[in-house]
């Protein structure tokens, strides 16, 4: 087969024509076969140059071969402006099956694609409709997607394509390769990964040996040395030499790193090429979209591709009419050794040959003004509003920030500042010139407020919803607060709400440095501070050093609730109680906000339930917790508050771990981390990972363990900023204690001591104490152990005191005071039962057995311990039927049938569907029934 780029992705290669990659192509075969009878996807992470690209097109081939319909796609570094190219790149073979879809998705994608006008569709929206074509493709046959280059895609297309890569139909494969250490949406994915490594010593030689044959052995080996098994370092580098050098007779290239060797490659390459070419090839890597007909205005017409198309740097379809660079270096050469007036040249002929498409126009006009100009930035903020009206608001924002930057200091670039401002919900994360930008719309316009109720709206919609960052919330209210009057007046509302919403974003982002500017301006304030910010700032920052001197106003404001009714103030009050583990006493005023969950007063009823469930998690109330948090991410999905929507996947994930359902808590963390992790919501991977330390505590996998705990604070140190590590004191001396980490967990007992925490509430002096008694001697374990029972007020966090007692009595075992054990792991027993913490009451009960005590309570568990519908019910889903084939079958609903299931598995003492038929054969009951209808 012979090499076809389409868009940077090979579509066609011959395996044959691969050298030293049997088992990665073994895979691919694989994964093609399995993904065109059951869907699914696959990624390809490596280095640049290992040969990624090349096996997306040997997996295309065979794709092809076997009667599979490929679509391709890539991103490009020069292509990441326009919204939604990648996905319009790899749909538009499809653009003919829009009209079989129903009129809905028809609409959203037509919009998307920008083949029609309507109301802007969310990003939710056009992945269903995605999804609706590819499933509509493949009823003629399996279809490939195949992506090159994820880290590069525009920001719209790599969101949309993340979500239909994890909910792909039958016959509908998705193989996508990206560099190692990029971040993507991809990232945290949960989908199936292979890291193309480099090639063997053996391999190497081979391909260099087959395209090479004339090189000296002497220079064969220190090329072989130099590209390390990189594959496109073992075919450019020699390219790079002279005769001389290849034959041995001249001195070698001194050793620079590889990347900058390849680099160096291509651009020696490409300078040999005459004047007309690298102006077309200028042009080709500007415009991204690889159509000839674009670049016609270049010198010496077409004809002047032929250097570089002998040279091996692109490839010409002229039935096609376009032209590929065969790898994303050769466009990085060409660009970087252009120079600023090349560029610009190319810029202006590119938008003198595309007025049929007026947003690719409008882009290269900006590219090629220097200075301002009203008309240019009149056309971009046209594209502003046309790239909103197909659901991209993070493109709309880039383009109002350019118009802006090209408008003259007036009302038009005021303007164009504050739209972009308001629409920085969805903000690329490209805002570091945002404050410059501000300032130049307050000296326009004089208004010193506007900006920085633009900057609050925009960071407070960025924070929650599903497509912002927090560093870009950060920037834009940093540089909007920067600019105001100093001192800083504590009744300017706008700019005190200005301070709540930089501490909330600078709270999720979980890191220090978020702080320092935060801190910084905080000191501005006037006196008197608004008493609340203040408490949020010490609570929220650093509550290990600052809390206990806010106790006693913190106590105040609890105190105050019952004279307010502003569920704002409720919801603030509630937040700086959260750490100090005062929540308790403001369920009377968060219980009176549920219930309002229209409009913007969801958000706040999103607060307030997520405040009651963690107390109800913490006190021990899990089954009136359940039903609170699950009620909380059905709100946030459907309103689109997905930084939120952790928070609630947070609560069910801790209970599913304190109750031992494993997969539960992998596949609710997986969530949080997938969506968190490109984000930089470092507070939302610290929570995910406390549900996953407890899960491994339950599990006694205390190495995993200890990683986890790592991931919140460093084990020795409760980490500046990281208020969740009030929540692990315990939990990471435990895991450092049973891996034999003494130094770290003794260091970690006398931090927490220092700092003064266990003053703070009954719950932390409990925990301080009890971590003290894991790390303690034998002979002062016992009086530590006593201590920490002995607390006041323990009683009302059942679960730690639960384990605390547990611990106690697994050391009074092994110190052989068998009968004062029993009264310990007893007590430890009862409550995990009336818990349902299933792991934790399985190690009670096997420390008991050790005892020699027969743990008789536990008999009650077992198949003759179901209910007779239960009974049914088990049997049905042990048979393989769904909760839905369930109900319809015993005329319940799905959701009934999920309740007995759940209240199934704990008397039957398994975590999972798959362990219901062991389980129910037990009994010596015959088989289940077989599955009908």
């Amino acid at each position: 087969m012979r090499e076809v780029p389409v868009g940077g992705v090979a579509a066609v290669v011959g395996e044959t024509d691969v050298v030293g990659r049997d088992d990665d192509l073994l895979m691919l075969r694989s994964f093609v076969d399995r993904a065109g009878r059951a869907g699914g996807a696959q990624l390809l992470s490596g280095e640049p140059g290992v040969g990624k690209t090349v096996l997306l097109g040997a997996a295309a081939g065979n794709a092809t071969a076997a009667g599979t319909r490929v679509l391709v796609a890539s991103g490009t570094q020069f292509e990441a402006a326009y919204s939604f190219a990648a996905l319009h790149q790899a749909l538009h073979p499809l653009i003919e099956d829009l009209a079989g879809l129903s009129p809905a998705h028809r609409r959203t994608l037509g919009v998307a694609l920008g083949v029609r006008h309507g109301s802007p569709p969310g990003l939710l929206m056009i992945a269903n409709a995605t999804l609706a074509l590819l499933d509509r493709a493949a009823t003629t046959g399996p279809v490939l997607l195949s992506l090159d280059d994820l880290q590069w895609l525009d920001r719209a297309s790599a969101m949309v394509l993340a979500i239909v890569a994890r909910r792909l139909p039958a016959r509908v494969g998705l193989l996508a390769a990206y560099r190692t250490g990029a971040e993507s949406f991809f990232d945290r994915s949960g989908l199936p990964e292979h890291e193309v490594r480099p090639l063997d010593d053996r391999a190497a030689t081979t391909l260099v040996t087959q395209r090479f044959p004339a090189l000296a052995p002497r220079v064969r080996r220190r090329l072989l040395a130099e590209a390390q098994g990189n594959p496109l370092a073992l075919l450019e580098l020699p390219l790079a030499l002279t005769d001389r050098q290849q034959s041995g007779m001249g001195s070698l290239p001194e050793v620079l790193p590889l990347s900058r060797r390849l680099q160096a490659a291509f651009e020696s390459r490409v300078r040999g090429l005459p004047e007309p070419t690298r102006r077309l090839l200028l042009l080709a890597a500007l415009d991204g979209t690889g159509r000839l007909d674009t670049l016609a205005t270049g010198d010496g017409g077409l004809a002047a591709l032929a250097p570089a198309e002998r040279a091996g740097l692109v490839h010409v379809d002229e039935h096609a009419g376009t032209v590929a660079f065969h790898h994303p270096l050769t466009r990085s050469a060409v660009v970087d050794l252009s120079t600023v007036d090349e560029r610009v040249r190319a810029h202006a002929d590119l938008a003198g040959s595309l007025a049929h498409r007026p947003e690719r126009r409008a882009w290269h006009l900006a590219q090629a003004t220097v200075g301002t100009d009203e008309g240019v930035a009149r056309l971009l903020e046209d594209t502003a509003h046309t790239t909103r009206s197909r659901g991209d608001a993070a493109g709309a924002v880039t383009a109002l920030l350019r118009a802006a930057d090209l408008s003259p200091v007036g009302a038009d670039r005021s303007r164009r500042l504050a739209e972009a401002a308001y629409l920085g919900a969805v903000v690329t994360g490209d805002l570091r010139d945002v404050p410059r930008l501000l300032a130049d719309a307050r000296e326009g316009d004089g208004d010193h407020d506007r900006p920085l109720v633009s900057a609050v709206a925009a960071a407070h919609h960025l924070l929650l919803s599903g497509e912002g960052d927090i560093d870009t919330a950060h920037r834009l209210l940093v540089g909007a607060i920067e600019m105001q009057p100093t001192p800083h007046d504590g009744g300017n509302t706008t700019l005190v709400e200005a301070f709540y919403t930089l501490g909330w974003v600078c709270y999720f982002g979980g890191r220090a440095e978020l702080w320092k500017p935060f801190h910084a301006a905080f000191a501005q304030f006037t006196s008197p501070v608004p008493e609340l910010l203040a408490l949020l700032a010490g609570t929220f920052a650093d509550p290990a050093r600052a809390a206990p001197a806010l106790l006693d106003r913190i106590d105040q404001a609890i105190a105050g609730l019952a004279d307010r009714a502003d569920p704002v103030w409720s919801v603030r009050v509630g937040l700086s109680a959260m750490f100090v583990d005062r929540l308790t006493f403001c369920r009377t005023a968060l219980s009176g906000i549920l219930g309002d969950d229209r409009g913007a007063a969801v958000t706040l009823s999103l607060h307030a339930r997520s405040l009651l469930g963690l107390d109800q998690m913490m006190t021990g109330e899990w089954d009136e917790m359940r039903p609170l948090a699950e009620e909380h991410v059905a709100l946030c999905r459907t309103h689109n508050y997905r930084l939120l929507e952790c928070i609630g996947l947070y609560l069910l994930a801790m209970l599913a771990a304190a109750r031992g359902e494993h997969d539960t808590v992998k596949r609710l963390t997986d969530r949080m981390t997938m969506w968190a992790t490109p984000r930089r919501a470092g507070l939302v991977s610290r929570i995910a990972a406390q549900a996953m330390l407890t899960d491994a505590l339950g599990r006694g996998d205390f190495e995993e363990a200890y990683r986890h705990a790592t991931v919140i604070t460093p084990v020795g140190e409760l980490a500046d900023s990281v208020p969740h590590a009030l929540w692990v004191i315990m939990d990471a001396v435990e895991a450092a204690v049973r891996t034999g980490r003494f130094t770290e967990a003794a260091a970690h007992v006398a931090a927490a001591r220092t700092s003064g925490v266990a003053g703070m509430s009954a719950r932390l002096a409990m925990t301080v104490e009890g971590a003290a008694a894991l790390v303690a001697t034998d002979v002062e374990a016992p009086a530590r152990f006593a201590a920490a029972l002995a607390v006041a007020g323990g009683e009302r966090w059942p679960f730690d005191r639960a384990r605390i007692a547990l611990a106690y009595g697994e050391r009074l075992r092994r110190g052989k005071a068998t009968a004062e054990a029993r009264r310990y792991l007893t007590a430890a027993l009862d409550t995990f039962q009336r818990l349902d913490a299933r792991p934790w009451a399985a190690r009670a009960a096997a420390e008991l057995r050790a005892t020699g005590q027969t743990v008789g309570h536990l008999a009650s568990a077992g198949p003759g311990a179901l209910t007779p519908q239960q009974r049914e019910i088990a049997e049905l889903a042990a048979a393989g039927l769904t909760n839905k084939q369930i109900g319809e079958r015993l005329f319940l609903s799905p959701r009934t049938v999920g309740t007995h299931l759940y209240q199934t598995f704990p008397k039957l003492g398994i975590t999972s569907r798959a362990a219901l038929r062991d389980a129910l054969a037990d009994t010596g009951a015959t088989d289940p029934p077989t599955p009908s209808g």
